[in-house]
């Protein structure tokens, strides 16, 4: 299998997405916890441009009237209708059987590539 150059680690910023152009779209490139992701730049709701959307974490119930900020910098939000995404795996926070598509990458001396030509 090929694969492409996407960019450099060091071009990836920390809480926000490196777009670069793929195929014939683009992708998100991300680091999170130091560790690389890609995502196509495209809200699976309506098809938006989720990777310029911005990276958050989100809230979550603790105990009885408590509410906790959690997964900080792990999740990118569609900026046009607010669907949350797991930048490491696609997953919809609001519905399991939506995901934003995740691409193959792999990091080799410094530099992220994806997978397929």
């Amino acid at each position: 299998m090929s694969y492409t150059r996407l960019c450099s680690t060091a071009e990836v910023p920390e809480n926000e997405a490196l777009i670069v152009p793929y195929k014939s779209r683009s992708l998100g490139v991300f680091r999170v916890n130091g560790e690389f992701h890609a995502l196509l730049n495209v809200c699976p709701h309506k098809g938006a441009a989720l990777c310029r959307g911005p990276i958050t974490g989100t809230s979550e119930c603790s105990g009885d009237t408590g509410i906790t900020y959690v997964r900080s910098g792990e999740l990118v939000r569609c900026a046009w209708h607010g669907w949350e995404f797991d930048i490491r795996t696609g997953d919809c926070l609001a519905d399991p059987k939506i995901k934003a598509k995740k691409i193959e990458i792999q990091v080799r001396d410094g530099e992220i590539f994806a997978r397929g030509s």
